[in-house]
Formats: C-alpha cells, sequence, structure tokens
C-alpha cells in the first residue's frame, strides 16, 4: 500500500491520454474498481479541481493520487542478456519517436496466455522507467520482421490512423507457399471472418459475413512444390496473409494452424522448421512529408531454406 499521496506531472508520453488510461498504467497491482472508486469519489485531482475517467490530459496537468492498496504482484520478469543483446541488434530504425524492430521468429510481441515476456515487455526492461513504448501493430508469434513500436504518444496516434486507411502503410512481407502460384492471381479479394474457439484460439476463415480483406501477390521463384511469392496485405486483418493464401489452395509453408501438415512433415525434413512468413519491409508516409522505407533483412534459417530449394536435384531416374 502507497501511504503518501502522489503527485504525477503530465509528460509528452502522456499527453492526450484519458485519465482512468494513465492511472490503469501507472499504478500497476492496484485493482480497477479501485481506480474508478477514487475517482468518482474526487479523490483523484486534476489540477486540484475533480475529473471523469475520460478527462484527457494536457502537458503541464497535475494529476493528485491518494494512497492506495496494491495487490501482491510479481516484478516483471527481466529478459536474458542474450535476448536483450539480440534486440539491441534487430533495431532497424529509432528516430522522430518512431522505432521499427526485425522481431526475431518464436517471440512474441507481447505477453499474455501463459507469455510472461513479449517484445513490447521486453523492449520497456531495456528502457529507462517510465519512457513510453507502445506497440503501432502486432505480428504473429511465429512471424519474423518489421515491426513499429512507437515512443511518442503522438507518432501512435498518427501511425495508427494511417493503418485505418487502406494504402497509407504499405507492408511488404515474404511467403513460401505450397505448390505452384498462379502468375494471374495477382489479388486475393475475399472477407474474413475471426470467430474464438472453445479453447480461447482465435480462428479465421473466408466468410461473406466477415470484413472486407484484400491481399496483393506476386510470384518471387518457382520451386518444384513451392513458390516464393511477395504478399502485400491491402487490409490489415488477423491471419489475412495466411487465410488468404490457404483459400487458393496454397497454403503456407510451416503454418500449423491453416496448413497442410503432412506437407509440413515433409518441409521440416528439408530444413523448413517454421512458418515461413517475414515482414520484410515498410514505407511510411511521415509527418513532415517524407517517405521513410526500411527493409529487414530475410532471417538465416529462412534463407538457408531457399538455399536447400535451390539446389539442383542430382538424382538421376530409373531407366
Amino acid at each position: 500500500m502507497s501511504d503518501k499521496v502522489q503527485y504525477l506531472e503530465i509528460t509528452d508520453a502522456a499527453e492526450g491520454q484519458r485519465l482512468d488510461n494513465f492511472l490503469l498504467a501507472r499504478l500497476k497491482g492496484v485493482p480497477k474498481t479501485l481506480i474508478y472508486r477514487i475517482i468518482r469519489k474526487g479523490e483523484v485531482r486534476v489540477n486540484k479541481g475533480r475529473a471523469k475517467p475520460d478527462r484527457k490530459l494536457v502537458l503541464g496537468d497535475s494529476v493528485r493520487v491518494p494512497p492506495v492498496r496494491t495487490r501482491d504482484a510479481a516484478e516483471p520478469a527481466m529478459p536474458s542478456v542474450g535476448l536483450q543483446r539480440r534486440l539491441e541488434a534487430s533495431i532497424l530504425y529509432d528516430q522522430g519517436g518512431l522505432m521499427i524492430v526485425n522481431k526475431p521468429s518464436g517471440l512474441a510481441v507481447h505477453g499474455g496466455s501463459g507469455i510472461s515476456l513479449g517484445l513490447i515487455e521486453s523492449l520497456r526492461q531495456m528502457q529507462p522507467p517510465g519512457r513510453f513504448l507502445e506497440l503501432v501493430h502486432r505480428l504473429d508469434r511465429e512471424t519474423s520482421g518489421c515491426v513499429m513500436v512507437a515512443r511518442k504518444r503522438s507518432m501512435l496516434k498518427y501511425l495508427q490512423e494511417l493503418l485505418r486507411k487502406e494504402k497509407q502503410i504499405t507492408k511488404e512481407y515474404v511467403a513460401l507457399v505450397k505448390g505452384h502460384w498462379p502468375s494471374g492471381c495477382r489479388l486475393v479479394d475475399a472477407p474474413l471472418l475471426k470467430t474464438l474457439q472453445t479453447t480461447g484460439e482465435r480462428f479465421v476463415r473466408v466468410n461473406p459475413e466477415g470484413k472486407s480483406s484484400r491481399t496483393a501477390f506476386e510470384v518471387l521463384e518457382t520451386f518444384a512444390d513451392t513458390t516464393l511469392v511477395k504478399a502485400r496485405p491491402l487490409t490489415g486483418r488477423t491471419h489475412q496473409i495466411r487465410v488468404h493464401a490457404l483459400s487458393q489452395g496454397h497454403p503456407l509453408v510451416g503454418d500449423s494452424k491453416y496448413g497442410d501438415d503432412r506437407f509440413n512433415e515433409l518441409s521440416r525434413k528439408g530444413g523448413a522448421k517454421r512458418l515461413f512468413l517475414h515482414a520484410q519491409s515498410l514505407v511510411i508516409p511521415m509527418p513532415e512529408g517524407e517517405s521513410l522505407r526500411v527493409e529487414a533483412p530475410l532471417p538465416d534459417d529462412l534463407q538457408l531454406v531457399l538455399q536447400s530449394l535451390r539446389k539442383p536435384n542430382l538424382a538421376q531416374p530409373d531407366d
């Protein structure tokens, strides 16, 4: 329990935030119901006056917080030294309130569902306390590549608004799919419906009742029984590339949720040990008017898969 009144000054990082969200983020371990109770009773003051939960805070505001009782909470997990070094080496861009990280495959973007430490928690632990750091968007755990992280609330709002508008931010992925993707199939326009299974797992399928979803595809290289494609999602739906590829009869190699299990097993023997999907590049119109392009090199494990596929088959057919 904090036995002292706190006075919190609003800085750039919290400007524009709602009062309730600001307190929820700052008072870790304090029950949500208690936070709303002390606001309702007028024990929380903004510039010495009562305030409602949806009060938008401005730079320089002084927020009075009364003594509050916290739950016993475990200290946040610290990323290992190895992970910290890996993430430091994975920062592709870090200027003007925006950080872009080349997320490793296998690392969730945030904790939850049994995961105590994700990308954003690790990055926060590596920053000085109190610094603003928020995910702008998400990547699936097994997908590698470019992830945007905002260092300023104003940048977070700006980028999220761009993401709501089709074609404002260009995202390009590379994926390896089963079979030979038809060169004439350059756009998949199919509505996607997201459902929650009894296990709590998200599952997405093409359904006329779903949200409008569009992905552009381009063939990059064709192999014996797979195709390397470039995928550019024009909308931002969950599992969009994976489900749109499946809808054309070409699931992604290594996709344990939507893929072909038998084909995935054969691919593993050939070196493809995880989902072959990589967020390769971002093109972002920045607030000052310039266009920012950032690229994440293809990870070594995926490069090895392609090298293996490019090797000539030396086996000769029987006479």
